[in-house]
């Protein structure tokens, strides 16, 4: 019998380029029975291992790779942690300390960088000896500033591996310790002598010639190019870093206590103070005007208008009343409530977010895990280049110093760090703004899938339309408030939908309802009382007439136009007639109807798919504008529709909320879950849609493809400059200081062109 799985996370520290990645992938996997996936931008590694590997063995692995790691705290301490504000165990556990560290090294390298290249590249302002203050002014640059990339080289070769520091270090240090040697044992070092620079490779004395600027120059840009990729990173994350810390670190708990009959004015409910992680499920709490909601949890007393802008991306406040169901980490705008929890700890909505949008931000799309099995063989094929280049520089009769240019320029160009950040800095930010909007993506594989849709298929009841009864119409032979408030006296004792509704709307209305006696009930059919003294009756019409009541030929044209409608029909009747008719029906979300022109604008053509009768699917079609429509459809039936247009060469996703949309949403390509629906939707699914709005499902589409674009763009640039830029700097053709400054440049494009997806917003 095979051991049971378990699932670790560990923080990574050390790793640059897409090489690292595959080198901690393989390490891990070479051990029996693991599965890992590592991410550069997180710089963590997601590992499935049998619970017969011990996290100190997965560490160990890591180690021999030659990086450093610990075990990743479990997301509800580590959110504990940051509301704190201190720092969690692991390398990764302080970014702003090596943002802080990188600034202090890119400044100082900087200052003393700068009089080394402006010495180098103009000749006027070459002095007697001046190439002696280049090397003093270069040596702290290229030891001290390019310490964190030669610490890295270092501790790789320790365990037989080469890297992107390893090519970094091989630049630098070569032109740092040729320019050595001809000071020292050549012609640089005599009084008067004067070097020029170019951008292309020059061909002069080699033992006249110095490359303190490049040791000094790529140095520095290697540098900024570091701290600009470890601030964009961290801005990257911080959508995720909001979300984990939106709870309130301390609760106001409200204790119960039986009444003391020695003191019967000593209140019996005290309100204490505690920390969040002591809140236990049923728990009331209270939540004043301006504070967060501490968790999940039901309103039990109170009213407020609540925002839940930061969860569900709805920018409109909710009013929410004894009964509404609150999320942790809203936050009151006006009012006071005190709420029942019914989750804690990593069982609230707003944790589960945060841990879906942590395991997207750790996938890969197909195109990056191919990206990272070239960069696991690249700097190990440019160090063969690079010798290639000294060869062949050298049979064709060239100077040494010319061939020694265009090896250090091979090694410095080709540095792989922007094909590993091509993938994982885009999900980072992407999936980060999707939360930020109420918008949760599976992974990489979702977005690949979102760029093809074009039949996007919606389920009605909870998809399109709010999946609650509401009074539509209503016709009086009198006064309709008198009618609604009779109907709702004798609904009142109901829990059916049809019954709220009716209840719901006198109460918007303000109609008073009078007291009922003698309140009888037919199941299915309707109720009657006494009001006033007289008999009155809220049912169906059959209903009605079995009672005795007459429906006259105005009540009559009212129920056939209800018909037409497909609304469903309360009759209310008194004084032995049918004197009103409320008509009641699932009501058509306000945003739908601009959706689906929107997904129409993106190429997708709308079906609705649903378990109503043809007539009601198509009023709410008709409502929407909706064309195909598929009516009576069972949960199987609702596969077979999805299989068919699959069939049919279309690529589908399938939007749904129940129990009964799972199997389709599963089978779709792209499948999305409304998040006011079941688990097993939003479990099925690939976009998960916090708020329930089909705006925001269109919205998804939008961000997924945009996303899956920005990823494709930076791959494609990656890739582009490796391939043009390798050649250009083997043939000669580029100083090493700028063949460094191009590839700082590189990944910081690639970071910067990522953090686009910040500016995302929803259509209007």
């Amino acid at each position: 019998m095979s051991a049971p799985l378990i699932q670790l996370d560990l923080d990574i520290e050390g790793m640059t380029c897409a090489s690292c990645v595959a080198r901690v992938e393989k390490r891990l996997t070479a051990l029996d029975g693991v599965e890992a996936q590592v991410n550069l931008a997180t710089e963590r590694a997601t590992v499935t291992a049998p619970s017969t590997v011990t996290a100190d063995e997965l560490v160990a692995a890591v180690a021999k790779a030659g990086y450093t790691a610990t075990v990743r705290p479990p997301a509800d301490e580590r959110a504990a942690a940051d509301r704190e504000q201190t720092p969690t165990s692991g390398p990764t556990s302080d970014p702003s300390a090596t943002v802080t560290t990188l600034r202090t090294r890119l400044v100082v390298s900087a200052v003393l960088a700068l009089p080394v290249v402006l010495l180098a590249m103009i000749p006027a302002w070459q002095f007697d000896h001046w190439q002696w203050l280049s090397l003093t002014l270069a040596t702290p640059v290229v030891f001290w500033g390019g310490y964190p990339f030669h610490r890295a080289t270092f501790a790789t070769l320790r365990h037989g591996s080469v890297t992107m520091d390893t090519l970094i270090t091989l630049g630098t240090g070569a032109a740092y310790l040729w320019s050595v040697w001809a000071l020292f044992f050549g012609m640089a070092g005599m009084t008067g002598m004067r070097h020029e620079f170019t951008f292309f490779a020059p061909d002069a004395d080699p033992s006249s010639a110095l490359y303190l600027e490049v040791a000094a120059g790529v140095t520095v840009f290697l540098l900024a190019g570091r701290l600009i990729e470890q601030r964009s990173k961290r801005a990257a994350g911080e959508a995720l870093r909001d979300l984990m810390t939106l709870g309130a670190s301390e609760v106001s708990v409200l204790r119960h206590r039986a009444p003391d009959p020695t003191d019967l004015m000593a209140p019996t409910r005290t309100e204490e103070r505690i920390p969040i992680e002591q809140l236990l499920v049923g728990d009331q709490f209270l939540v004043r005007p301006g504070e967060s909601a501490a968790t999940d949890g039901v309103v039990v007393e109170g009213a407020a208008s609540v925002d839940e802008s930061l969860v569900t991306g709805e920018s409109v406040p909710v009013e929410l009343v004894a009964g509404s169901r609150v999320i942790g980490g809203t936050i009151a705008r006006g009012g006071s409530l005190v709420v029942r929890a019914t989750a804690v700890g990593a069982e609230t909505q707003l944790a589960r977010m945060a841990q879906a949008v942590e395991a997207a931000q750790l996938g890969k799309s197909r195109v990056q895990r191919l990206a990272d099995r070239v960069s696991s063989v690249f700097v190990p094929v440019v160090l063969v280049i690079a010798l290639a280049t000294a060869i062949v520089w050298a049979l064709t009769g060239s100077t040494m110093e010319a061939a020694f240019t265009a090896v250090v320029a091979v090694l410095i160009i080709a540095c792989p760090c922007a094909l590993g950040l091509a993938t994982p800095v885009a999900l980072l930010v992407g999936t980060g703004r999707g939360a930020q909007l109420g918008i949760l993506i599976a992974g990489p594989e979702a977005l690949e899938r979102a760029s093809g849709i074009d039949r996007i298929v919606l389920d009605k009841t909870g998809t399109v339309t709010s999946g609650r009864m509401s009074v539509t119409e209503v016709w009086a032979s009198g006064a309709t408030d008198e009618v609604l408030a009779l109907g709702a006296a004798l609904e009142a004792a109901s829990e059916h939908p049809i019954a709220e509704a009716i209840v719901a709307e006198a109460t918007r209305r303000d109609a008073a309802r009078p007291v009922v006696s003698d309140f009888a009930s037919l199941e299915g059919l309707g109720v009657t009382g006494t009001i006033n003294g007289g008999t009155v009756l809220a049912g169906r019409p059959a209903f009605a007439e079995d009672q005795g009541f007459r429906i006259g030929p105005d009540a009559a044209s009212a129920l056939a136009s209800a018909a037409e409608r497909a609304s469903t029909v309360v009759v209310v009747a008194w004084d032995g007639e049918v004197r009103g008719v409320v008509e009641v029906a699932d009501t058509v979300k306000p945003e739908a109807r601009a959706a689906i022109g929107r997904a129409v604008s993106l190429g997708m053509t709308p079906v609705l798919l649903t378990g109503d009768n043809a007539a009601v699917a198509a009023r709410v079609a008709g409502e929407i504008g909706i064309t195909e429509v598929i009516a009576d459809a069972s949960p199987s039936d609702k596969v077979d529709a999805v299989e068919r247009l699959q069939a049919a060469g279309h690529r589908v996703a399938m939007i749904g909320d129940g129990v009964n949309d799972a199997a389709a949403i599963a089978t779709a390509d792209l499948g999305i879950a409304m998040g006011t629906g079941t688990d097993a939707a939003k479990g099925a699914a690939d976009l998960s849609i916090v708020s329930g709005s089909l705006a925001t499902a269109i919205d998804a589409v939008r961000l997924s493809r945009r996303t899956l674009g920005i990823i494709r763009g930076n791959l494609f640039w990656a890739f582009a400059y490796n391939v043009a830029a390798i050649p250009l700097a083997a043939l000669g053709l580029l100083n090493p200081m700028i063949a460094g400054a191009a590839m700082a440049f590189s990944s910081v494009f690639v970071v910067l062109n990522s953090l686009r997806l910040r500016r995302f917003r929803p259509a209007a």
